[in-house]
């Protein structure tokens, strides 16, 4: 658990308007999906989304709901953003039991840059994973994917197998040894001095020149 604490009402208005009136009253609208009571709308205190967003700890952990004292644990899945002001305007927030086998998206670090011989030599990380959707159970969901670049050299390609994964956890993907990032050299472009030819006409005037 992430320590976040949402409180929420039921949202009576719903809609496009009723979706604004809630946002005037210092209200974030969202919807709370999962589990047999089915989707509900909900309004969430816009200072608790804030100050989840800002402790860096929010998507793709569980967080506790509190609606009038009835707590349960949530995972929220996605932020809808002002495409101006940046504000959120929508949450979407799922249900989940604490032991139960989740499927997330995990976010991917890389560290030891310095410790590469490909980087030193001036090659470049091509990250072709920002994320990898792992399983594990909802309340032990990893902080992190950590990739060391010790040792890696320029041609390398670093796949799942070689990775370490978090205890309890899987990649969702099983039946290939995708890949994660490479090492790749950067392509020197080479300067060719341009070549000047005479026009036709300047050829010419020249040959009479010279007769």
């Amino acid at each position: 658990m992430a320590g976040i604490v949402l409180n929420v009402e039921k949202r009576e208005k719903i809609g496009t308007g009723g979706a604004r009136a809630t946002r005037k009253s210092g209200l974030i609208p969202g919807v709370l999906y999962g589990g047999a009571r089915g989707a509900i709308s909900i309004e969430i205190n816009a200072k608790d989304v804030i100050m989840a967003i800002r402790s860096g700890k929010f998507l793709s952990h569980m967080v506790e709901l509190n609606h009038q004292g009835e707590k349960q644990p949530v995972i929220p899945r996605a932020l809808q953003f002002h495409p101006v002001t940046d504000e959120v305007i929508h949450v979407d927030l799922y249900r989940v039991e604490e032991n139960a086998e989740i499927a997330i998206d995990v976010v991917v670090h890389f560290k030891n840059h310095e410790a590469s011989p490909g980087l030193k030599r001036g090659g470049a990380l091509n990250v072709v994973r920002h994320t990898i959707k792992l399983k594990c159970k909802a309340n032990k969901i990893p902080e992190e994917i950590v990739v060391d670049l010790t040792g890696r050299d320029i041609g390398d390609s670093i796949h799942i197998s070689s990775i370490v994964l978090p205890d309890g956890a899987r990649a969702v993907i099983r039946d290939r040894d995708f890949t994660i990032a490479t090492i790749v050299g950067r392509k020197v472009e080479e300067e060719v001095a341009p070549t000047v030819t005479a026009a036709p006409a300047e050829a010419a005037a020249t040959d009479k020149k010279e007769g």
